[in-house]
């Protein structure tokens, strides 16, 4: 890895010959084909790997740039990224040119549990599984669910099973299982709740894939997961009449995710 480079926050476009430069923001709405973020808290990072990895994928999967210019490109992003502070950064493939680029942010306040919007949004992604083409139509589904007084909403499939949040994966537990939407349906594989999985497997904590609607998590303690804010538990439903119970497992896990899942990023190279 190549020496630190410091930027601010803003939007960095990318070449092979000139690294990463700062660019003109072509502002809101532009449709991207591909998009990752994560949060880095001085420095530390969960799961970056795996994040490059999902980037890699999703930029091969729309016919991107060749896997040695992505390697390049993650390399002076990575030293690129701020050691102080908390930020959330995103990486880009714009459409058109196909340009890679870093879009420096910081982080907003994080939350530790979530209001969510109970009224079962329809699943309005055109590429559910590949994160980037689909985020402005997400931001307005968020936009009617802070209109409600709620933090999110909840995306359903049109038989009414629950997939995921507009910005975060849905987990929950059935008493001593912790439950996750089928892989079958039409859900982003999420970076957290894949460091999720691996530690409940490690713990010999059941896991099991189950189709659920709204209705049926009723009284259950409900996560919302994402790689900004980690863990929240869902501590209010909005707009129907359902119960979120005190979260009884969320506290342990968001202290192992929080303080022992980041790993600290190189300074130099």
């Amino acid at each position: 890895m190549g020496s630190q480079v410091t930027f601010g926050e803003g939007l960095l476009a990318w070449s092979p010959a000139g690294g990463l430069r700062p660019a003109e923001d072509p502002g809101p709405g532009g449709r991207l084909l591909v998009a990752d973020s994560w949060l880095v808290r001085d420095g530390r990072v969960r799961g970056l790997g795996r994040h490059r990895e999902r980037f890699l994928r999703s930029c091969g999967a729309c016919d991107g740039p060749p896997l040695r210019r992505l390697l390049e490109f993650w390399q002076d992003m990575t030293a690129a990224l701020p050691r102080t502070g908390a930020w959330f950064p995103r990486v880009e493939l714009a459409p058109g040119s196909k340009e890679l680029r870093l879009r420096l942010r910081h982080a907003p306040p994080l939350g530790s549990g979530v209001r969510v919007w109970a009224a079962g949004q329809s699943d309005p992604r055109t590429v559910p599984r590949r994160k980037g083409p689909d985020l402005d139509v997400l931001a307005r589904v968020r936009g009617r669910a802070t209109g409600a007084g709620a933090d999110e909403a909840v995306l359903v499939a049109p038989t009414g099973i629950v997939l995921e949040a507009a910005t975060a994966s849905v987990l929950w537990w059935e008493d001593g299982t912790l439950c996750l939407p089928s892989p079958q349906l039409p859900v982003l594989p999420g970076v957290t709740v894949a460091l999720i999985q691996e530690r409940a497997q490690r713990a010999g904590i059941r896991l099991a894939h189950r189709e659920r609607t709204l209705a049926e998590l009723d009284g259950r303690e409900v996560w919302l997961v994402n790689a900004l804010h980690g863990i929240r538990p869902v501590t209010e439903w909005i707009g129907e009449p359902l119960r979120a119970p005190r979260a009884a497992h969320a506290g342990e896990w968001r202290t192992w995710l929080d303080e022992e899942v980041p790993e600290q990023l190189e300074t130099s190279g």
